[in-house]
């Protein structure tokens, strides 16, 4: 066996299929999660906007997009707190563990025919995705040392459990959830139970882990009951206000709560690059550096407001204005949200060889012409919608090929922005500002999941005529941006220095 095979300490000699074989464990653990976060995604909009005769909550599609939005949003959030208490408190093995349990108990309460316990389950799911997300990758990368040559490999593997889980939760979910046999809970508890089988096989593959990601780094240095102490209070916080919420005794505008976070989010993100450029004794080449990030911040905010449309507008499409029928069996709307993870498992691979085989020719794009490719071409899958929106308005449903072409389009971007920018991140940002530039990051994410509940909030069902001129414009915002982010290459790239 090699040197780079064994050179992680406290993890176990085995391997499977050349890879640690713990990976095996956290393939599967995230898969298992993911299909139940992408599951229960995918029928979030649709029951919360469904009529409450037919088993749903019977919102309006503004009230239910905005939820949407800051449901979304609070996930990205919450992985920036999963973190630091991982780093601080719990250590990752534990956070994973704890994090599994919390989202499978959010599951099942969401699985309880009761409008009444709804946010808590989603409030459950919120707090155990924060734990469990950011963390297991982080284990995946302690299973490697800095230098082993298997590391890209092995994260590739990683990347592709979690679409296939992202594939899978849709499909099972949305058939039971759709489906006159069973209803909107019994999708909610498949994604439960896909839950619950993750945190068990996690259980029982401890032992391949070793002593990997057991300790908490940074915990000599953490005061813990005083960390412990504010942790509670905050989960007091949100427990007092949502039983005042559940009795009536407040009532809270979703789509104003969505506005004032979008308010409150884009403050931080200001004040903070405010902050390190004025206050972070940056050098000339950091300063610069840091601008390019901040310019990146921007552009996937924007992606994602768009991107995001999958979820809550599209989703709607789908349901209403798609003509889903095949022979007697009608597709059920949930599904066309498997289509991205799909396409991400076929496309990821050409991607990867697509920018490798450009670079041997030195014309491999820089980051931020990247970014923009992938402006440009997200917008155009709007561009696309702008059709089936004309169609619609006609009487008629569109074919399921306008939604596909769409969500095709979509993905190309994302492969394009998404794994660019995490890396772009990691090596333009200070080495003393790492955490910090990499929570702006997601701080941005999540800025831009927020303004994609309150935009998908604008398609109406009873104002059809603007639908053609909703998409019109997303279109030409998005598609401009990229060409002016294309426009701005050069000097980017000269700020960026040698990394491009």
């Amino acid at each position: 066996m090699s040197v780079h095979q064994t050179a992680v300490a406290g993890l176990p000699n085995k391997t499977l299929f050349g890879h640690p074989v713990g990976l095996r464990n956290l393939f599967f653990t995230e898969m298992w999660e993911r299909m139940s976060y992408y599951g229960m995604r995918a029928l979030l909009v649709l029951f919360m906007t469904t009529a409450v005769a037919g088993g749903g909550m019977g919102l309006t599609d503004q009230s239910a997009t905005a939820i949407y939005g800051l449901y979304t949003a609070s996930v990205y959030l919450m992985t920036v707190l999963g973190g630091w208490m991982a780093d601080h408190l719990l250590g990752a093995r534990r956070s994973i563990w704890y994090g599994a349990i919390i989202i499978t108990i959010g599951h099942f309460i969401l699985a309880i025919p009761s409008a009444s316990t709804f946010f808590l389950g989603l409030i459950f799911v919120v707090m155990g995705t924060g734990l469990l997300k950011p963390n297991i990758s982080t284990v995946v990368g302690m299973l490697y040392s800095e230098n082993d040559p298997r590391r890209d490999g092995g994260f590739t593997i990683f990347y592709m459990g979690i679409n296939v889980g992202a594939a899978i939760g849709p499909l099972v979910c949305g058939y039971l959830a759709e489906s006159d046999r069973f209803g909107w809970h019994y999708g909610f508890g498949a994604a439960g139970i896909g839950m619950l089988i993750g945190l068990i096989q996690y259980r029982i593959g401890q032992g391949n882990l070793g002593s990997v990601g057991v300790v908490a780094p940074a915990a000599n240095t953490t005061n813990h009951n005083a960390s412990w102490i504010g942790i509670g209070v905050l989960l007091a916080v949100v427990f007092v206000l949502l039983v005042l919420l559940s009795n009536g005794w407040v009532t809270i505008n979703p789509v104003v709560l969505a506005q004032y976070a979008t308010y409150f989010i884009g403050s931080i993100f200001t004040l903070y690059f405010i902050y390190i450029f004025s206050m972070g004794n940056l050098l000339p080449i950091e300063k610069k550096q840091v601008a390019v990030i901040l310019v990146l911040c921007l552009a996937a905010a924007m992606f994602w407001t768009g991107f995001e449309q999958a979820g809550s507008s599209l989703n709607l499409f789908a349901a209403r204005y798609t003509d889903r029928l095949v022979g007697s069996f009608e597709i059920p709307a949930s599904w066309f949200q498997s289509l991205n993870a799909f396409f991400i498992v076929m496309l990821a691979p050409v991607f990867s060889w697509l920018w490798v085989f450009l670079a041997r020719w030195a014309l491999n794009p820089s980051t931020p012409l990247k970014f923009a490719l992938g402006l440009i071409i997200m917008g155009s899958g709007f561009g696309v919608m702008i059709g089936a929106a004309h169609i619609v308005l006609e009487g008629n449903k569109a074919l399921p090929y306008w939604l596909v072409m769409t969500y095709l389009l979509h993905t190309m971007g994302e492969l394009c922005l998404s794994p660019v920018g995490l890396s772009a991140v990691t090596k333009l940002s200070p080495r003393r500002y790492m955490g910090q530039m990499m929570g702006m990051w997601f701080l941005a994410s999540s800025l831009g999941l927020i303004l994609a509940g309150l935009l998908a909030g604008e398609f109406r069902a009873d104002a059809l005529e603007d639908m053609p001129s909703l998409y019109w414009q997303i279109t030409v915002t998005t598609v401009l941006a990229g060409v002016v982010l294309a426009l701005f290459t050069r000097p980017l790239k000269r700020w960026m220095g040698k990394i491009h």
